[in-house]
């Protein structure tokens, strides 16, 4: 039986299936950080990609010269400053954006959002010039806010499309997978786990009652399993000390989005992924859930399903900072020059 979920371990292999489609042509905005530069290699490495453009505001000609040498299909090319921003973007059928400051400790993904917000702003902003109609794929934090930000840029240019809008929320995904798998001595490829909600704190609300494979747990560790998958960012960033927040397995995560997304786009059926979109799915105006992906972007929302009273009560509670976050993310963009 498929699960609800793509197969974390088919995710990152389907990039590396061949097919006379595989012809996609991916932008990577902030491509010389932490992300951005492990995310690069892993799409360099998918022949699903025939063009990779790499913008940054530094670094980036080195990047790309770098993974140039690498003996993939992918044409490599990089773009430094706003003035080769267009250049970059045009042509692109996808374009990923994991660029801006990364969470030091004692910080909330919130503490990032005055500098992030402007540089998703005018990212994307640029996107809705160049190529309107590609999928946008946001990873910049705080997403609960960024997503927002995205939708109203590209109402103010008149080329919005809810579809085609998504924010990254793979990584809860991935984490929940890895922490169920180690709990109950399972194959991690083989559990699928979906997360619903948003990507901060409690609104990450993952969905054990899912689970495939289904598994148990008392409700005491259940409690303790869900604060680790909420918190596992914040694990990450104590573990670093300073020197960072988490990278490589948000490349993993943002690489298996993408892959999802283009294999969806050259006609593969039952693609599903969650991610955080414009949703009539709760209350929340964006809200994260299982979505059947198409040629067009979201085919299906296939909203919440049946759930626990645990995480039914998890939903609820996630209501009120999800709004708060999504006004002040529309706030900003409607402010923004």
């Amino acid at each position: 039986m498929l699960s609800r979920l793509a197969r974390p371990a088919a995710a990152l292999s389907r990039g590396l299936a061949t097919s006379a489609q595989n012809n996609a042509k991916v932008a990577v905005l902030g491509a010389s950080g932490g992300i951005g530069q492990p995310l690069s290699l892993l799409l360099k490495n998918s022949p699903l990609v025939s063009r990779l453009s790499l913008y940054d505001i530094a670094h980036t000609p080195g990047v790309a010269a770098d993974l140039s040498h690498i003996e993939t299909r992918a044409n490599v090319k990089g773009f430094l400053g706003p003035e080769q921003l267009p250049e970059c973007l045009k042509g692109c059928d996808v374009v990923v954006i994991p660029a801006g400051v990364p969470r030091k400790p004692g910080m909330t993904r919130d503490d990032l959002f005055n500098t992030n917000a402007s540089i998703v702003a005018t990212l994307t902003s640029a996107c809705a010039k160049h190529c309107p109609e590609a999928m946008i794929c946001i990873i910049s934090n705080p997403v609960n806010s960024t997503i927002p930000i995205t939708s109203e840029v590209f109402k103010k240019h008149g080329v919005y499309n809810p579809k085609r809008i998504f924010g990254v929320t793979t990584l809860d995904i991935v984490r929940a997978n890895t922490f169920v798998a180690e709990l109950k001595g399972l194959d991690p490829a083989r559990v699928s786990v979906p997360v619903i909600g948003g990507h901060a704190g409690k609104t990450i609300i993952p969905l054990i009652s899912q689970c495939t494979p289904k598994v148990d747990f008392p409700q005491d560790q259940l409690e303790k399993l869900t604060g680790r998958i909420q918190e596992a960012g914040t694990e990450v960033v104590k573990a670093k000390a300073g020197a960072g927040s988490a990278t490589l397995s948000m490349a993993y995560a943002g690489a298996r989005f993408v892959f999802s997304l283009v294999d969806a786009m050259n006609g593969k059926e039952g693609v599903i992924e969650c991610a955080f979109v414009r949703s009539e799915e709760t209350e929340s105006p964006y809200f994260s859930t299982p979505l059947l992906l198409g040629k067009n972007g979201i085919e299906k929302n296939l909203g919440i399903g049946k759930i626990s009273p645990f995480e039914e009560k998890m939903v609820a509670e996630a209501m009120s900072e999800l709004k708060a976050s999504i006004k002040k993310g529309e706030e900003f963009a409607k402010n923004f020059k």
